[in-house]
């Protein structure tokens, strides 16, 4: 039963000695008034240098209000976008994508004319898997 927990306390370890690594970033989000308009969140990037290719993407964003009907959100490289579903989930859209790219939201809800009440994004985040 011990070395089951040493297993636990050392896999961390073993991860970054065989190359792999994670990467956070999370950032304010947005207020979309129209519809038919998309927008962008900040760029999301690593704090520290991230060498390696991208491989698991998590994503978590929360909203203020209700969710506008057809709300669109795309989460995307400089090279790629992927739709996501859901407030939290994940994607290996990005596998092969350079881990030092920054990914960013795009929230677009289709049609014309003003959204009554605004899109309120609260937050946005990445955890960013690479090896």
């Amino acid at each position: 039963m011990m070395h089951k927990w040493l297993w636990i306390l050392f896999f961390p370890l073993a991860a970054q000695a065989a190359g792999e690594g994670a990467w956070q970033a999370s950032s304010m989000g947005i207020t979309l008034n129209h519809r038919g308009e998309s927008m962008s969140s900040r760029p999301l990037s690593p704090s520290e240098p991230a060498t390696g290719l991208m491989t698991l993407v998590a994503w978590n964003y929360k909203l203020i209000g209700p969710t506008p009907a057809g709300l669109r959100v795309r989460l995307c490289t400089q090279t790629r976008c992927a739709e996501i579903e859901g407030e939290n989930g994940t994607t290996q859209a990005f596998n092969g994508v350079s881990a030092i790219e920054p990914l960013r939201f795009i929230w677009e809800v289709p049609g014309g004319g003003r959204l009554i009440p605004a899109l309120k994004v609260q937050s946005n985040s990445v955890i960013v898997n690479y090896r």
